[in-house]
């Protein structure tokens, strides 16, 4: 049997009167229907609002005819159909379009409300927990091909299953071992992503690491924090350049922080050439602090190399002290996120702004900025300046130059 339209439309923020139909036009306007009076009007019979509907149907659903002849929606996820443009329940005021469309408060769910991914595909790091898995379970839910980059594989898959659980029709999640702290293992990873054939519409480069307790190199030779957060993506994203560029208009969205603000002690300028962090200056949350600078300025130098072959680059702030396992090499920080958590956002919420800028349609073409809470902020000086991110780019270049 079909919805009814009280199915479809029950969460509107504004309900018909009585004897009103709500329909569309071919072209995606909303009109409303008078059966008393037999007249037809643009705006809401009771809010005086007019609404729009996005240009593609919600995940799931697709147009075809009755044996009449007559328009009807099929809901193929819920086996289901309506004559009612199931767009309808997704429709925004006028007053609303162009306008901030989620907050704070906002969940990465709730900003793909509607949307249909099933042509898109995301590579996302650090996949299998906190916000990256938030983020991986929303865009997987929304019909995207989700690939998860993974340091514990078995962890990962389990992760995969437990999206897939929560919907039968999740088909599509692969899993990828990558230990960013490895630039081996980074270069492996993405080798087998390329052999698999994969588009690349969005890579989500989200895992991080607070710094640990104690001063460690990696096999690498570098900190383990400058290297896990900043390095190992910037590796990453230059062995996929080419399919993020043949797979245009592609996003690129790279996980900073407030904590970019503060690199120092003092209120000096980072010297990029006294990156990274040695054991003398090493303090966990200068580590951090700084290696999200970098992922900010990166993400800034990125858009501008990139945005002319149709790869845009963001950076975004996901909130502060959000309980996820990023505190599993800081006592203090486990601690700070546990007595915050009534007052921070959840994980849910965390992964918000990263979907936000890797679907929004408003964000088209639009790359080089910082983010916070779904919309654009301005970031520290110490991320602007061609000279600043030349210099991290030539350090870079220069610490992956023997893996290459």
């Amino acid at each position: 049997m079909p919805h009814q339209l009280e199915d479809l439309i029950s969460d509107s923020e504004d309900e018909l009167p009585s004897g009103w139909e709500v329909r569309t036009t071919e072209d995606g306007k909303v009109y409303y229907v008078d059966h008393t009076s037999k007249l037809t009007q643009w705006d809401h019979p009771r809010s005086g609002k007019r609404k729009f509907l996005s240009s593609e149907l919600p995940f799931g659903w697709e147009r075809t005819e009755d044996e009449e002849g007559v328009l009807m929606f099929i809901d193929r996820v819920n086996n289901k159909s309506t004559y009612v443009d199931p767009r309808v329940a997704y429709a925004m005021t006028q007053e609303r379009k162009g306008k901030i469309r989620f907050d704070a408060s906002s969940t990465g769910m709730e900003v793909l409300r509607g949307k249909d991914l099933s042509s898109k595909t995301a590579f996302v790091t650090g996949g299998s927990s906190g916000i990256g898995f938030e983020t991986c379970r929303a865009l997987a839910l929304h019909g995207c091909h989700v690939i998860m980059a993974v340091r514990d594989v078995n962890k990962g898959r389990e992760k995969a299953n437990k999206i897939k659980k929560e919907q039968s029709y999740v088909k599509t999640l692969d899993v990828i071992e990558c230990d960013l702290s490895s630039l081996s293992s980074v270069k492996k990873c993405a080798a087998e992503y390329i052999e698999h054939g994969w588009a690349l519409d969005m890579l989500i480069l989200n895992a991080g690491m607070l710094g640990n307790n104690s001063y460690e190199l990696t096999e690498d030779g570098v900190e383990r924090t400058f290297q896990t957060n900043y390095l190992g993506h910037f590796y990453l994203t230059k062995l996929l350049a080419d399919v993020l560029v043949a797979s245009n208009p592609s996003r690129v969205v790279i996980l900073s922080s407030e904590a970019h603000r503060f690199p120092n002690l003092e209120e000096n300028p980072l010297d990029i050439t006294r990156l990274p962090i040695s054991r003398q200056e090493y303090w966990p949350v200068l580590a951090y602090n700084q290696s999200k600078l970098c992922c900010l300025i990166f993400a800034i130098e990125l858009n501008k190399q990139m945005q002319p072959k149709g790869v845009t680059a963001n950076a975004v702030h996901p909130g502060n002290l959000i309980h996820t396992s990023l505190s599993r090499s800081s006592f203090m920080y486990k601690f700070l996120s546990i007595l915050t958590m009534p007052f921070s956002k959840s994980v849910e919420q965390g992964a918000a702004t990263t979907v936000y800028c890797a679907c929004a349609p408003e964000l088209n073409k639009v790359g080089g900025f910082y983010f916070n809470n779904c919309c654009g902020c301005e970031p520290s000086e110490q991320s602007k300046g061609d000279q600043q991110a030349h210099a991290l780019w030539t350090l870079s270049e220069r610490l992956i130059a023997g893996i290459s």
